[in-house]
């Protein structure tokens, strides 16, 4: 349960904007949006070995 404590004589826009940016934090839309649809374990292993090539690569690069 998200609470954001509002001061006396906050505007409500301020309040509503630190109550997104708690809801955001959380991660309840990527965590919704993820499971929407099923990934095979190994299509998201695939995923992430692809990923981590592509960080050794982009390092190789910088240095």
């Amino acid at each position: 349960m998200i609470i954001v404590p509002i001061k006396e004589g906050e505007n409500i826009e301020k309040a509503l904007k630190k109550f997104k940016r708690k809801f955001e934090k959380t991660g309840v839309i990527k965590e919704l949006r993820k499971r929407q649809q099923f990934d095979k374990p190994s299509v998201i292993k695939r995923q992430k070995m692809n990923h981590a090539i592509y960080v050794q690569q982009m390092r190789r690069v910088e240095e």
